[in-house]
């Protein structure tokens, strides 16, 4: 038998990789995740018109067909086999190779058993061991197709030459000696990363990529080279000028060191020859690393060259102004530009650095304040402006020079900001102490975690002038007081401001506020932070704002008082006897399909389609729902820059691999104990492995109006299920947050904080949708969009500890122990049973049709009593831990109403 030379593939007609045969192009746009448009048509079951797209990547050059059905609302290889038989059937797409491109090994299975001819499928790797790739490899070669290998192993992509090289060699060597795989048949994705993103570790990356193209060419006999020319290019996405440049000069030096095909727009390219000469140095310099400034002088020349590819000349009259005035305009309009220039003039012009802070920066910072005040700038722009600040200021630091007593100092007031100790989420102080500085304070910020007494020692040696204190988990709340008891103890008189999620006036007012005989002000959000911190501090007013502070809140203690002695509880026996009416006669529950663990890794890229972005412009203090806000009259063209920079940085976070995301859900049987779940071994119904402690309202309802209780979603008799999960899309963020504070980018770190808890949450929604589908299986036939899901249009429910429902936080301890968190997926729980990484969700999973969330409002001394026997605690710690559901005050946590 005459050995084989070439890679051969077919469709119709054989296409064989002889010497001749320079580059073959792959067309990319029947792909779900790559074309808006194919994607809408195959969700839509328009598949005739889906068709025209693949006939027109063939008429338009396209030697290999790639076909992707990867959408979480699609059944994949369902969808991938109708498009298939559908190609079969046009002869003048079917004559071209197909690629089988999906990252579920079974949508791969369902395209080799009828795609027809020889085809590649796209991909296999390392990335889950050996056991597996080996048995994807030989599988491939039953079906007789070539197949793309991406540089993947155990330890994560290749980033460098260096591991580029080990994880193809390795493949090679596992496919070609002990798979016995054709080596002509085999196709290497060495990883094409962005160029030019101003990071040091990125500054290799399209060079790499030659030299590992240029060596498997050389070292691996028979094997070919493929990537994604697009990816090059991530850093100047809406520059089309500049990336069509960069990929044809990609596309030029990568087939010059042995490149042999790869997925290209044709639209997004320009004759190499035809690419002018100065933008073509500037894309070579940093392709091959030439300069230590090549990113920083191919950015400043894409500048140049946007829409018309010149530059506006009224865009640049600003810089004709007074030296103040250009600072004004770039603080304004959050230009980074021109900031150190301008930040040297002004320094030689005052001589006197401090004064250039004290100056032109917060006279800008100070409009900056204004415009944001009188609603004329937004959130995000003034993040932005701070960023502009903070630069300049770190250019200023060197020429400052150290204090002497009797030396000028800084006039700025001083604010201290922390996240208290057992949380972990600070997004919220982040955004108050950018609003606060664009408003003259100077922020010291402490972090997450922070001890009261680490705050009382830094306020004190910084000789701050407030103390801001923040936190998400209802844990925090106790921790404020102890903060507060301690700086009443210590004698200090600092105003202290009290803000996040958790946190209410009503709270500060009852609970904080009569521990502490200095100014304490609950704050509802950033742009109230301004206003208050001034009144609180100003020598005019901050004697009679004390007082008013004090008296209000007096008067709202008093009628809490009054309208606890009112409020209506029942005992908690007649709770109990006022369940959820469910008639479970006719009811049998649904066995899952898989009972104990499971442990995923997560594709971001499938996550970001579960996104629900409502609450991410409301993080950014934008008010609307999505998409609607997007055409809002007043906030909607910063909607959607904002919203543009959101999708631009998940681009990059999805395909540089800034994050990780995984989840890990348990099922069990379990049997009701009165208000408690017993939880028992999936595989030993006798093995008790741990037990829920649930609370019921107490409110005193109306006719045929429940007590409600989670347990009531329970069978009361017969065994029942109980899932419960854990999800985390912050695994890796501290590396990537860690760079943005270093530059003082305030605006990208807020930015990354909120998508990872976005993404975070949308993990939770992908899981639960998984479980109720597949893996527990009581709503196989669901098919909801990601409206519905947003509105919770399924059945089930999956409350977490620390919400309405089931308010008590420390039940996480036993998901954690349940899911081994720390284990499965790298969530640990600090000492107030908040979730490290922060962007991380858990929760339990309920079935019942007839399950819904709800409120437990306030509860009374029996329950309580009941809740610390159950869980074998003292009521004192019952007590402290439902603190904010108590409807009353127990005699621990009486506090000194006279001061």
């Amino acid at each position: 038998m005459p050995k084989q030379d070439y890679l051969k593939l077919s469709g119709l007609e054989p296409l064989v990789f002889t010497p001749t045969i320079n580059f073959v192009n792959i067309g990319e746009r029947t792909n779900v995740t790559g074309s808006k448009k194919f994607a809408r048509l195959i969700l839509n079951g328009n598949y005739d018109e889906a068709l025209e797209v693949a006939l027109d990547q063939v008429r338009g050059g396209a030697q290999v067909l790639d076909v992707c059905m990867d959408e979480g609302m699609l059944d994949g290889e369902a969808a991938m086999v109708r498009f298939l038989n559908l190609i079969a059937s046009e002869p003048e797409i079917s004559r071209i190779p197909i690629m089988i491109d999906s990252s579920k090994w079974s949508i791969i299975l369902a395209g080799l058993k009828c795609v027809q001819g020889k085809g590649i499928v796209n991909s296999i790797s390392l990335k889950n061991g050996e056991e597996e790739f080996i048995h994807q490899a030989k599988t491939v070669k039953k079906f007789g197709a070539a197949v793309v290998v991406m540089a993947f192993d155990e330890k994560g992509q290749a980033d460098t030459y260096e591991r580029r090289l080990e994880i193809c060699e390795r493949s090679y060597r596992i496919l070609v000696d002990r798979v016995k795989f054709n080596p002509q048949d085999i196709i290497f994705d060495p990883n094409i990363f962005p160029v030019a993103t101003g990071m040091e570790e990125h500054r290799k990356n399209a060079l790499d990529f030659f030299l590992a193209t240029k060596w498997i060419k050389e070292n691996l006999p028979g094997a070919k080279v493929s990537g994604g020319v697009s990816n090059v290019s991530f850093s100047f996405r809406g520059n089309d000028r500049v990336r069509e440049a960069m990929h044809s000069a990609f596309l030029y030096h990568a087939i010059h060191h042995g490149m042999d095909m790869g997925i290209v727009n044709p639209s997004m390219l320009e004759v190499y020859d035809d690419i002018p000469k100065d933008l073509l140095e500037k894309v070579e310099d940093v392709f091959f690393d030439k300069r230590e400034d090549a990113t920083e002088r191919l950015l400043e020349f894409a500048e140049t060259v946007k829409s018309s590819g010149k530059k506006e000349v009224a865009n640049e009259l600003w810089r004709s102004d007074p030296v103040g005035k250009r600072i004004e305009h770039a603080l304004v309009k959050g230009i980074l530009d021109y900031i150190i220039e301008d930040t040297e003039a002004a320094r030689l012009e005052l001589k006197n650095p401090l004064k250039v802070i004290e100056g032109p920066l917060m006279d800008g910072m100070n409009v900056v304040g204004d415009l944001f005040g009188e609603g004329k700038m937004f959130l995000p722009q003034v993040v932005k402006s701070a960023r502009v600040m903070k630069k300049a200021v770190a250019y200023l630091e060197p020429f400052m020079p150290l204090p002497e007593e009797g030396q000028e100092a800084s006039s700025l007031k001083k604010i201290l900001l922390a996240t208290v100790k057992g949380d972990v989420h600070d997004i919220g102080k982040n955004i108050v102490g950018v609003v606060l500085a664009c408003n003259s304070y100077q922020i010291i910020d402490l972090g997450v975690m922070v001890d009261a007494q680490k705050i009382i020692d830094e306020a004190v040696k910084n000789k701050v002038d407030i103390i801001g204190l923040s936190g998400l988990i209802t844990p925090s709340l106790d921790e404020m007081v102890n903060v507060a008891s301690e700086m009443e103890r210590q004698g200090l008189k600092i105003p202290l401001l009290i803000g996040g999620a958790t946190t209410s006036r009503i709270h500060t007012a009852v609970k904080i506020d009569p521990v502490y005989s200095g100014t304490v002000v609950h704050v509802t959000d950033a742009s109230k932070s301004v206003p208050i911190a001034g009144e609180a501090i100003s020598e005019e007013t901050r004697d009679s704002y004390h007082k008013e502070i004090k008296e209000n809140y007096r008067i709202l203690r008093e009628e809490h008082e009054a309208k606890q002695s009112i409020k209506q509880l029942v005992s908690y026996e007649e709770a109990k006897s006022n369940p959820v009416g469910i008639d479970w006669t006719s009811f049998e529950p649904v066995k899952p399909k898989v009972l104990g663990n499971q442990v995923l890794d997560l594709d971001l890229e499938e996550i970001r389609k579960y996104i629900d972005w409502t609450p991410f412009f409301s993080t950014w203090m934008l008010s609307g729902r999505y998409p609607k806000i997007l055409e809002d009259p007043i906030i909607g063209e910063e909607a959607k820059k904002l919203f543009a920079d959101a999708q631009s940085m998940l681009d990059r976070l999805i395909s540089e691999k800034w994050l990780k995301a995984k989840a890990v859900f348990g099922i069990y049987p379990i049997k009701r104990e009165g208000d408690d779940a017993v939880v028992f071994e999936p595989n030993d119904a006798n093995l008790k492995v741990g037990q829920f402690h649930f609370l019921r309202q107490q409110g005193k309802k109306g006719k045929g109006v429940p007590n409600r209780s989670l347990v009531d979603y329970l069978h009361p008799e017969k065994p029942d299920f109980l899932g419960c999960f854990a999800v985390t899309a912050g695994l890796g963020m501290e590396t990537k947050l860690a760079e943005f504070q270093a530059n003082g980018d305030d605006y990208n770190d807020i930015l990354f904080k909120a998508l990872a808890d976005r993404l975070a949450e949308a993990s939770a929604e992908y899981l639960h949708e998984q479980v109720r589908k597949n893996y527990w299986g009581y709503a196989v036939g669901e098919n909801l969009g990601n409206d519905s899901l947003i509105r919770e249009e399924y059945q089930g429910i999956r409350p977490a500890p620390g919400y309405p429902a089931c308010p008590e936080h420390s039940e996480k301890e036993t998901i954690s122990r349940l899911l081994d968190l720390e284990n499965s997926v790298g969530i640990s729980l600090t000492s107030s049973y908040a979730m490290y990484p922060t962007s991380s969700v858990s929760g339990f999973y309920f079935a019942h049709p007839d399950a819904k969330y709800f409120g437990l409002g306030k509860i009374a001394q029996d329950q309580v009593a009941s809740y610390a026997m159950r869980k074998g605690i003292s009521i004192q710690d019952a007590e402290r831990l439902l603190s904010p559901n108590l409807a009353y005050t127990p005699s621990n946590l009486l506090v000194n109403q006279t001061l």
